[in-house]
């Protein structure tokens, strides 16, 4: 187990290929989830925790590895489940997620996949407002279920969505902004009404797209329907996260700056991911900037700059 992830620095050559890679995993019972290898850091037996006062009921403890402590948030308890028995027999994933580090202690820890994003789906459509699941695909005739992480975290700590009053400034990006939108792609709803709360205060209109190619129809479309010459006549401004099922954020800033009707419209990667190859990636891409989640100013003040340089 120690070495399930010591090639991970040699796999992000996948990024902007409308690829990933899942670590599988389970919770307790037959059922089999996944999260992106990229977000983790580590996959390691159950070290001893200690327990918090007055912690989220979530929190099993905190363990201290390699210098740092790492609250372990019981998964299975996260999303509505019993709690992970046998700890000492279990495993914690360390992920990096919105600038933390996390441990999720999970059941068991099968291996890794290497996934097309066109694979992954969004969930159905009945699985409700209130579901933690944020994708699905199929491996070996068998669902595996891509958890809404950032859903869980707001739960267990909610993100702050305020923006302050020296960003907000005088109304200037309303006068830049006139009519025209900000659209806004990521797949998970949290995620999605963070960004729209953010961006309230300045005046913007916005419009949601669940993933990637979901926003490249939306936007072709009203590039056809509403604009004489190019996209940024009705919009003003993509926001658009990274992982998102059937096309991911590196796919559609690509498809979008090969389009002469889209390509002078501004793109900002918003992403839990984190790591040197993300900022490689803005310029293989043609993306204009790289936020990593979730700072409401530093957000905010990027949507002024791209809208202004209009």
């Amino acid at each position: 187990m120690a070495g399930i992830l010591d090639s991970v620095n040699q796999r992000t050559q996948l990024v902007g290929q409308n690829r990933l890679e899942l670590l599988l995993f389970k919770l307790r019972g037959r059922q089999r989830f996944g999260i992106n290898v990229f977000k983790v850091r580590e996959v390691l037996q159950c070290p001893p925790l200690t327990n918090m006062p007055k912690s989220n009921a979530y929190i099993r403890g905190v363990a201290h590895i390699r210098g740092q402590t790492i609250s372990v948030i019981d998964l299975s308890m996260a999303v509505g489940g019993p709690a992970i028995e046998n700890i000492k027999d279990s495993f914690i994933i360390i992920a990096e997620y919105n600038r933390s580090v996390q441990g999720f202690l999970v059941g068991g820890v099968e291996r890794i996949v290497n996934m097309n994003w066109e694979k992954i789906m969004p969930p159905p459509s009945g699985a409700g407002r209130y579901s933690y699941l944020t994708a699905v695909t199929e491996i070996e005739n068998e669902l595996v279920e891509i958890l809404d992480v950032e859903k869980i975290l707001n739960e267990i700590c909610p993100v702050n969505t305020e923006v302050s009053a020296e960003v907000v400034g005088e109304g200037e990006i309303q006068r830049d902004l006139g009519e025209r939108i900000v659209f806004i792609a990521d797949d998970s709803a949290v995620a999605r009404n963070q960004v729209k709360r953010a961006l309230e205060p300045l005046g913007v209109q916005t419009e949601l797209a669940k993933n990637g190619k979901e926003a490249l129809l939306r936007l072709r479309e009203i590039a056809q329907l509403d604009c004489q010459n190019d996209i940024t006549e009705r919009v003003g401004l993509l926001i658009s996260d990274v992982e998102m099922p059937e096309m991911d954020g590196y796919t559609l800033t690509a498809e979008i700056k090969a389009d002469p009707k889209l390509s002078p419209l501004h793109v900002i990667l918003h992403t839990s991911l984190s790591g040197v190859f993300n900022q490689a990636m803005i310029e293989k891409v043609g993306a204009d900037d790289f936020i990593a989640k979730f700072n409401p100013d530093e957000l905010a003040t990027a949507v002024k700059k791209w809208v202004h340089c209009d």
